[in-house]
């Protein structure tokens, strides 16, 4: 770059494990990012919780600091890299920089999805701008390629694996014959598994996710409590095994679809049977998929690894390289304005229609499986495929079921009535059969 070359100054918030990856990935590429921008993203100052903590990256003296007033509030550093995580000090932070016109970039899924509208709003009044291509699916440009890449097209369908660590479990779990706990185990010592838990295993993770993309696709901002969100801490090892007779594979998907001429919108977020022969079966371990099922470009896929220092923070540098262009460029954010075509109302349990596997556990006496088939047949589910598998050492049985089509709605309205039965033991599981179609 010649002696002339402009410097663009940007605040760092964290500095954990997706931090020190894009500090890395300042240092080591900083001449190429140059290049590519046109001028030198300069690091101005970084804000930790705890300055004196030991890092695997060593810093000039004087860069950190537990304080962020002094970035937030330097009219010259022009960008701000939210990394902390969390939402309440993360709120506040972005808050004050869009409102003082900065670029803000995050990969905080639960702050977009809690606050994405207020925040699009704000960058949008004060001149700033919102990149957020880290909060979903790690290093898969899922979000680049929605905004860009297939900006002209209407999405039907989309839907993924959107967490690596539940995906990562239920591999293991099917290739070991492992049972949960086990993996789970394992999966927190090699720190796959969010500090919360239920982020990860009941599928809130996900859903965070979901919810950018809905907004992304179709403009309309979704609380997670209009979703359907479970998680995987009740599939077993002879789900697994059902599962797979019947041609399927379980993973943890998330489902954004546009249903009925209307175009009402239903998200989820639920353990569901994917046929052994769609590429979706096919992606194991922590790697994340998408599919966007778009009107004009057609079907597109996107596979890579979700999480981790490296894939993250390599769309936060991607990030980072468009909101450096944007200031070299002198551009605002822009609205989006609501498209023709676009969904405005939430679909009804009545609306959602698809088939079903159920798992009941009951006990191991003539009599349940007519019980059981009556109770769907008067509700007017038909019963597709039946599998029964008994337990001789305490006299129960694994009850299997696989629906024809039949609404949400009236599913629940038949389990209910079969979970107050004598003869069903416990819960039970349900989950959605993909249509790869």
């Amino acid at each position: 770059m010649s002696n002339n070359e402009q410097n663009i100054r940007i605040g760092l918030l964290g500095l954990g494990t997706v931090g020190q990856g894009v500090w890395k990935l300042l240092e080591s590429r900083g001449d190429e990012l140059a290049l590519e921008i046109g001028a030198r993203l300069v690091v101005a100052g970084v804000v930790v919780r705890d300055a004196s903590r030991k890092r695997e990256v060593d810093l000039p003296d004087g860069l950190l600091t537990e304080d962020p007033s002094g970035i937030l509030e330097d009219p010259d550093v022009r960008i701000i890299c939210e990394l902390a995580g969390g939402t309440e000090d993360a709120l506040l932070w972005t808050r004050q920089a869009l409102t003082a016109g900065k670029t803000v970039v995050t990969a905080n899924k639960a702050l977009l999805c809690d606050h994405g509208e207020e925040l699009m709003e704000m960058a949008e009044k004060h001149g700033g701008r919102l990149f957020f291509e880290a909060s979903v699916a790690g290093g898969i440009p899922v979000i680049k390629a929605l905004r860009e890449g297939l900006v002209v097209n209407r999405f039907d369908r989309i839907y993924g694996i959107l967490n690596g660590t539940s995906n990562y479990i239920l591999t293991r779990m099917e290739r070991e014959k492992a049972q949960f706990e086990a993996v789970l185990g394992d999966a927190r010592d090699l720190g796959y598994v969010e500090a919360d838990e239920s982020l990860d295993l009941d599928g809130w993770d996900a859903a965070h996710k979901t919810v950018i993309l809905a907004w992304l696709a179709h403009r309309k901002w979704i609380s997670t409590d209009e979703m359907i969100v479970e998680g995987i801490r009740k599939v077993t090892l002879d789900d697994m095994q059902f599962s797979q007779e019947m041609g399927y594979r379980i993973k943890l998907i998330a489902s954004i679809r546009l249903l009925g001429t209307d175009g009402r919108l239903a998200l989820s977020v639920r353990p569901t049977l994917v046929p052994l022969d769609s590429l979706m079966a096919d992606v194991s371990d922590a790697f994340n998929a998408v599919r966007l099922e778009a009107d004009i470009a057609g079907p597109t896929v996107l596979i890579g690894r979700g999480a981790g220092q490296d894939p993250t923070a390599s769309a936060v540098i991607s990030d980072l390289v468009d909101a450096g262009r944007a200031q070299v460029n002198q551009t605002q954010s822009r609205s989006r304005a609501v498209r023709e075509g676009d969904a405005t109302e939430l679909a009804s349990l009545e609306d959602i229609s698809q088939e079903y596997y159920i798992r009941l556990n009951v006990a191991d006496r003539s009599g349940v499986l007519a019980e059981v088939a009556g109770a769907f047949s008067r509700s007017g589910i038909s019963i597709a495929t039946v599998i029964q598998r008994d337990h001789e050492e305490d006299r129960t049985a694994s009850l299997v079921l696989a629906t024809h089509a039949c609404s949400e709605a009236t599913l629940r309205s038949a389990l209910e009535i079969i979970g107050r039965e004598d003869s069903v033991l416990g819960d039970f599981l349900v989950c959605p059969i993909l249509d790869p179609e």
